[in-house]
């Protein structure tokens, strides 16, 4: 199937080529954070939605072989890849897209999903020389992998780029104010970059979801002490159901897909009605 060519604002494009959409079997895919969790429940749908180029960037090796074998086997025609990065080092993270163009071709869709191994604690409580550790290492990561990814979505005009953060950046939560700040960081930053990207043809959206089951960090905060308590309530509440990563991955897919093709800046909360925000 050929590329769509969409001829928006073309008003606005003063000669410039027309934005240009891909569909998702024509797509190259990059997943910062894939290997586990909604990054990689994410490759499992890409990959079921019809992409055939994928790559995998994480800081585990051999979590990335493993994670890519799978994908693999569910998908024999499907060309994927791992790409080892600290995402939170500038240079790691420019190295990789760069490296992850090369092994696919193009990077058409970036999603940017990690985490940090914080959880919930009250503030008089946590070791003021933590604070910056949880600010830098939850927040840089997506906002390096975007810029880096940047120059090359602006070359072939069009893109789709998909952040995770979480209700924390949304909603003022007691336990949650560091981690709240990093996750506001991700979110205004996703719509201010969302605002610049658009004139190439290029959409940011974040994803905001809450408590989410079946990862290594929803295990974290459900384990013990405050950030139990607090999540434990925040499921009682989840009337609709606590978020699984699959939730998060069908949003996901859909992003990158032409039909969100309108849709840039917005940050989307997934938590089975925790919160309305």
């Amino acid at each position: 199937m050929e590329s769509r060519t969409e001829p928006w604002a073309a008003h606005m494009t003063e000669g410039k080529p027309p934005f240009t959409v891909r569909t998702l079997d024509e797509s190259g895919v990059a997943i910062t954070g894939g290997t586990s969790g909604v990054g990689l429940a994410s490759a499992r749908q890409f990959v079921a939605a019809g992409v055939r180029r994928i790559v995998l960037l994480g800081r585990n090796e051999e979590r990335g072989r493993a994670a890519c074998e799978m994908l693999r086997t569910g998908s024999p025609d499907a060309h994927v890849e791992f790409v080892a990065v600290d995402a939170n080092d500038a240079a790691q993270a420019t190295a990789a897209i760069a490296r992850a163009g090369e092994l696919i071709g193009s990077i058409d869709v970036l999603v940017n999903s990690t985490t940090h191994s914080a959880v919930p604690m009250l503030l008089h409580e946590m070791p003021i020389e933590e604070m910056e550790v949880i600010v830098t290492q939850q927040a840089l990561a997506p906002l390096h992998m975007t810029r880096a990814v940047l120059p090359a979505m602006r070359a072939q005009r069009g893109g789709a780029i998909i952040n995770i953060a979480s209700d924390a950046g949304k909603i003022a939560t007691p336990g949650e104010t560091v981690i709240g700040a990093a996750m506001a960081g991700i979110v205004m930053f996703t719509r201010a970059a969302a605002m610049e990207a658009k004139r190439d043809g290029i959409r940011i959206n974040v994803l905001t979801p809450s408590l989410i089951t079946g990862t290594p960090t929803g295990d974290r905060a459900l384990k013990e002490g405050f950030s139990a308590k607090l999540f434990t309530k925040a499921a009682s509440v989840a009337h609709l159901g606590v978020t699984q990563p699959d939730d998060v991955a069908g949003l996901v897919v859909f992003l990158a897909s032409p039909a969100a093709a309108r849709l840039t800046g917005q940050a989307i909360s997934v938590n089975g009605g925790i919160s309305a925000a």
